[in-house]
């Protein structure tokens, strides 16, 4: 992948070893980033690598997914998936397990195990219990053994992996729970006591196994567990004597002084007490693990001893043994003389007595034991003592050995309770094997730690005369010392490009291992790798009282007769790789790499560092480049051929051979890059899994034409029944919409009559409110008219008085006294009229008050009540017949007969299918019916598009009817305006008519005027307009916008004498023509 200004890529880092950034330049073969941190980094185009930017952000469960397989992608993929608490990751066939460091619920459950019996892999989720299933379907699928090899730092969680795997084989191949003591249940409680012995708290884990395991679990014929064997490597015996600051010794040691107050007998019987006061053990600060209870599990230890097997009495013995090597270790010694030794106070004499009684031995043969060397000569043989120095090695010879003895001796007791099965021809083998070890001091146990991790990574091949070799070589010298041991090295291996001779160094020398580079100090290799133990010491526990002490050490004469060759540790051990490595090549393999997160042992914390050195170590990215470019998938050719001849069939009906018949297969499948052995296939990665989607395709087309008979018989046979439902359900919807279209034409018919009625009525309403009205009006025209002939008639009259009195005067005064009397008289009388005329104007101001109240508030009432009508009113026909609600009926006169056209138009019904359907057809039938189907599906589809369209136009008149609707409200509105408008003009008329009959007048009229007004239609009310009134008043107005009632004319006022008969009798008249006859 080209690198260019915007990529983004993995870039190294002193703290998080990678870290993503995006390049800004790029200058030749150098390049400058910007990190996530903010950090500009400028580097060589060749130490950067490409990011994924569409990786998911959950990353990949396998990492040979990944689109760019190199270190900080699959580190970065790796922290991604424990951050959710995913700890379990695939490489291919190899399963990475990061220690978690809590608890996770639901991950080991019985239902969890259930979801992955039988599992392909890869099916579900990675899981340790995957890997198992695996190895356990290929034994009994292809009768071979197969092995788990299980690896790790100390601290990854080897151990419990391990159990993990043990627990799954014997819920797979386990026997029923109703048996006691079964062959699984013994292998599963053999751990806690191995662990009680073999495992101790280290720097890097609190529950390190500091031996080697491997189990072999045996399955019969039925696949069920029939038998079992332990086998262990090199166990760590210095611990015993000799631990640093902050580690612990074994378990078992804390276990017996924690034991609890129901087991206090013994205690006492050993005399024990605080783990400080043993210097086995205080030679560290560290007593008590964290979450640990030592008590809790020293009970959980008997426990897994009685189902073991272990009886009461060996218990005891052991533990006897346990605590003898606790007071071995309080045994001091110091100076006597020049060269001996004697036990230094009390205190040491103390514990030399009580592990002479706990041993069951002689006290003053231990002593002797311990101070003492017997050298044998062809003469005699001579006793020399011991400095304290050497009584000290000497007492702590003893100890490794008695430990180690019963340590072997668990084991064997272990693997005869459980019993093996010399019938069975299959197992699955389980190794717990420690990881790679370098630390600031490492010495003869991490040599031959990392010289089993080389040869279990297959990259480290000894030599003869190697390291091993030249070791014990130099231990047959009596007077070689670890000096001459780092010489003989030197010159050796001067040369050889593994090893490397520090600067300045002595004793000290480095070995290039394929997980990097460790140093050893060489100071107590010869020490460790002597293995005999002390003829004193062998005399002294044979001759024991203690029957199980005395087992252990049997006498010289019946061990078996000495080779003559010189036996050690390391001679031994390399003997037992070499049988470990020659089951584990007969066993098909199968790999879980355990990583530690983090050094400090604690939760969600993900060290980068210290990860990527695991990988490193542990082969991961080796692993995923052999996988992805080499062949990891291989066949024989018969099963290859049974497998996928079905993609090429007549490869079979030609008598050809099994590899040119896979080859024809590969060619014809379009595949390429595989390579044909003399008895195998080996495929790339992919390919096998190109072959299986092809075939289950192939399966899949011929599943589908078996399908699509069976589907087309099911489905004819369904679309019979549907038909005849159809037909029958049509029939009843049809009459139904039949009866509702007749009920909607009733309602139709019964609306308009009631319309009808209730605009006639209110018609009327109008009608005689408008008369009543004009009634009034005339009434005070004709008073005001009548009045001024009076005033006309009086002042004529007056002017006649005056032109005869002054005629009149000239002929005698008295005349005008007389008529000066006459003129009082006359001014009484004037003043009596005037006072009538006042009584009048308030009797006519009272009848205009309650003649003003029905015409201030009727018309009020009036639009009020055409508007509730209005709003009364159901929606239009075609809202009615969709809604079906036969309570709301409303139909304009305009648009009744658009009703009464859209209420004749037929129905769209779907027609029926007449023709006839035979129920069975047959297969050259078939096709023509399908044709004839689809004819009439095309059909259906235009029939419903036709009514899709019409049910649009439908909705569209729907919708300019509603906008008419609003549009006839709004102008309804305007119409009440304006006659609101009218009936103010009116009032004012009135209150001036009501000011010109206050005047005082000198007559009384015969009878009060009535008034009149009402509005007159051009067309139905032509009869009673009057042209010949007396007085006529123009009134504003606007067009009515109601469709249902023609435009009117404008108001006109017209005045007639009317009594008072024909004013009571108008107003208590209902009748249209009454009122021509105020005209």
């Amino acid at each position: 992948m080209e690198i260019t200004v915007g990529s983004h890529v993995w870039v190294e880092d002193q703290e998080l070893a990678w870290v993503d950034g995006v390049v800004t330049s790029v200058n030749g073969n150098e390049a400058e980033v910007e990190t996530i941190n903010g950090n500009q980094v400028t580097t060589k185009l060749s130490k950067l690598y490409p990011k994924d930017m569409e990786a998911p952000d959950t990353g990949v469960d396998d990492m040979t997914k990944l689109s760019y397989l190199h270190e900080p992608a699959v580190l970065h993929n790796l922290a991604t998936r424990y951050g959710i608490k995913e700890i379990y990751t695939y490489c291919g066939n190899i399963l990475i397990a990061i220690n978690p460091f809590q608890a996770i619920s639901h991950l080991y459950d019985t239902e969890l195990m259930d979801s992955y019996k039988g599992a392909q892999l890869g099916d579900r989720s990675p899981h340790v219990f995957a890997i198992t299933d695996v190895a356990y379907r290929a034994m009994n699928n292809e009768g071979k053994s197969n092995s788990i090899l299980v690896s790790g730092e100390s601290g990854a969680g080897k151990t419990e992996t391990t159990k993990m795997v043990m627990r799954y084989l014997a819920y797979l191949g386990g026997h029923a729970a109703a048996e006691a003591r079964t062959v699984e249940r013994k292998v599963l409680e053999s751990n806690p006591v191995l662990e009680a012995f073999g495992n101790a708290k280290t720097v890097r884990n609190n529950n390190s196994s500091r031996f080697g395991k491997f189990v072999e679990i045996q399955f019969d014929a039925c696949g069920q567990i029939s038998g079992a064997a332990i086998r262990t490597y090199l166990l760590e015996k210095s611990r015993v004597c000799q631990i640093s600051e902050p580690e612990r010794n074994y378990h078992c040691f804390y276990l017996l002084c924690a034991a609890p107050p129901k087991s206090c007998q013994e205690i006492e019987k050993y005399k024990l007490g605080d783990p400080k006061s043993f210097h086995y053990l205080n030679q560290s600060s560290c007593y008590e693990l964290v979450g640990v209870d030592d008590s809790h599990d020293y009970l959980a230890t008997k426990k897994a001893m009685d189902i073991v097997g272990i009886s009461v009495e060996e218990q005891d013995a052991i533990f006897r043994i346990v605590a003898a090597i606790l007071h071995l270790g309080n045994i001091a010694f110091a100076l006597e003389g020049e060269d001996s030794s004697v036990l230094e106070d009390d205190k040491a004499k103390f514990h030399l007595q009580v592990t002479a009684e706990l041993l069951m031995c002689d006290l003053e043969a231990l002593e002797t034991a311990l101070c003492k060397r017997n050298m044998v000569t062809p003469e005699e043989v001579i006793k020399r003592s011991l400095d304290p120095l050497g009584a000290a090695i000497s007492r702590d010879g003893l100890a490794k050995t008695i430990y180690a003895r019963l340590f072997d001796w668990l084991v064997k007791k272990i693997n005869v309770s459980i019993g093996q099965d010399p019938d069975s021809k299959c197992l699955i083998g389980v190794l717990d094997i420690y990881g790679f070890e370098s630390f600031k001091t490492s010495s003869f146990e991490q040599f031959c730690i990392n010289f089993t991790n080389e040869k279990l990574q297959q990259h480290f091949n000894q030599k003869p005369g190697g390291i091993i070799s030249l070791l014990d070589e130099t231990c047959m010298f009596p007077k070689s010392t670890h000096e001459t041991f780092a010489q003989k090295l030197y010159q050796t291996f001067k040369d050889h490009k593994r090893f490397v001779k520090p600067k300045l160094a002595r004793t000290e020398f480095t070995i290039v291992h394929y997980a990097g580079e460790v140093q050893y100090q060489c100071d107590q290799f010869l020490d460790k790798n002597k293995d005999y133990i002390v003829p004193e010491h062998q005399e002294l526990l044979s001759t024991s009282k203690c029957s199980f002490i005395a087992s252990l050490f049997p006498s010289l004469n019946a061990e078996t007769p000495k080779s003559g060759k010189f036996s050690s540790i390391g001679s031994r051990f390399k003997l037992q790789l070499q049988q470990l490595m020659d089951i584990l090549n007969s066993t098909e393999p199968h790999y879980i790499r355990c990583i530690k997160p983090n050094s400090d042992l604690r939760p969600e914390i993900f060290e980068n560092v210290s990860v990527l050195q695991q990988l490193r170590s542990g082969g991961v990215l080796e692993a995923i480049r052999v996988k992805c470019e080499g062949y990891p998938t291989n066949r024989i050719f018969s099963e290859f051929l049974e497998r996928f001849s079905i993609l090429v069939p007549e490869v079979l009906k030609e008598n050809v051979e099994e590899n040119v018949a896979c080859k024809s297969i590969m060619e014809k499948v379009g595949l390429s890059n595989y390579q044909i052995g003399k008895t195998k296939i080996f495929l790339r990665a992919g390919q096998m899994a190109e072959l299986d989607g092809r075939k289950a395709k192939l399966l899949g087309e011929s599943a589908k034409v078996i399908q699509k008979q069976v589907r087309s018989r099911i489905a004819r046979k369904c679309y019979v029944r549907i038909q005849t439902a159809s037909i029958c359900i049509q029939t009843v919807l049809r009459g139904q919409l039949a009866c509702e279209s007749l009920k909607f034409r009733k309602r139709t018919a019964a609306a308009v009559k009631i319309q009808k009625s209730a605009r006639r009525k209110s018609a009327s309403r109008k009608y005689t409110n408008i008369k009543s009205s004009a009634i009034v009006v005339q009434t005070g025209i004709r008073a005001m008219v009548a009045r001024n002939e009076f005033r006309s008639k009086m002042q004529n009259h007056s002017a006649t008085i005056q032109a005869a009195t002054e005629e009149e005067e000239k002929d005698s005064g008295k005349e005008e006294e007389d008529i000066g009397k006459e003129e009082k008289d006359n001014g009484k009388e004037e003043k009596d009229v005037g006072k009538e005329e006042k009584d009048v104007g308030k009797e006519e101001k009272d009848s205009g008050k309650e003649v003003e109240e029905p015409e201030d508030k009727e018309p009020e009432k009036q639009p009020t009540v055409e508007v509730q009508e209005k709003e009364e009113l159901p929606d239009p026909p075609v809202a009615v017949l969709e809604q079906n609600k036969p309570d709301k009926t409303y139909v304009s006169p305009d648009k009744e007969q658009e009703v009464t056209e859209e209420s004749n138009e037929p129905y769209h019904i779907v027609e029926e299918i007449s023709s006839p359907i035979q129920d069975v057809l047959t297969a050259e039938e078939l096709p023509s019916e399908v044709e004839q189907l689809k004819v009439l599906l095309i059909g259906e589809k235009k029939r419903a598009d036709e009514y899709q369209k019409k049910h649009a136009e439908a909705q569209e008149l729907s919708e300019q009817r509603r906008k008419k609707l609003e549009e006839t409200e709004k102008k309804v509105h305007q119409l009440q305006e304006s006659l609101n408008r009218l009936l103010f003009s009116m009032s004012e008329q009135f209150s001036q008519l009501k000011t010109i009959l206050q005047t005082p007048s000198s007559s009384k009229p015969a009878s009060p005027p009535i008034a009149r007004v009402d509005y007159f239609d051009n067309s139905d009310n032509s009869d009673a307009s009057s042209t010949g009134s007396d007085f006529a008043f123009p009134a504003s107005g606007r067009d009515s916008a109601n469709n249902s009632c023609p435009r009117p004319k404008a108001p006109q006022v017209h005045v007639k004498d009317a009594t008072a008969t024909e004013i009571t009798g108008t107003a208590d008249s209902d009748k249209e023509g009454a009122f021509d006859d105020y005209f």
